[in-house]
């Protein structure tokens, strides 16, 4: 190889060279760029997420002042006529509490009259599949927790502005 020839190889390289650091540098640019980008997200993703949870407890302050407000309709109107069909009773209370060994639960509404007792759940919005789990779950229940009462008949019932 001639010293011509390496001179030129090497110009070539030179030139090659100076275009790759170019293209580092324009890289490197573009990286910073997007670094700054990713920054400028991260920190509205942090805005939105504490929005979303302000209005997640915001949302759930209506869902349980919605259900607060269904119970207080159907209790005042229960209490003014303590019927249900043609059962009359003698009693109402609200938000029964018991706590047996094993058993812990709380009703809406709770009607008695000596011989029925009537669970009433209150729902601002139910679904179908609540009042299967009130029936099925419950009825088991109830059983052991008013077996003082003789053998009640237990009604139930359902409670809702929209299902």
């Amino acid at each position: 190889m001639t010293d011509n020839k390496l001179k030129e190889i090497f110009a070539e390289l030179a030139v090659a060279q100076a275009r790759t650091e170019l293209q580092f540098e324009k890289t490197e640019a573009q990286f910073e760029k997007t670094e700054a980008q990713f920054e400028r997200i991260e920190a509205q993703m942090r805005k939105t997420d504490e929005k979303l949870k302000s209005m997640g407890i915001h949302v759930g302050g209506m869902a349980n002042s919605h259900g607060y407000g269904t119970e207080e309709y159907f209790f005042n109107s229960l209490e003014e006529d303590k019927r249900l069909g043609n059962l009359k009773f003698d009693e109402i209370s609200r938000n029964l509490h018991y706590k047996i060994p094993n058993l812990e639960d709380e009703f809406d509404i709770t009607m008695f009259n000596g011989k029925n007792v009537a669970i009433i759940e209150c729902k601002y919005n139910a679904k179908e599949e609540d009042v299967v789990k009130l029936i099925e779950k419950k009825s088991k229940q109830l059983q052991t927790s008013f077996s003082f009462l003789c053998n009640p008949q237990l009604l139930f019932g359902y409670c809702k502005f929209f299902f």
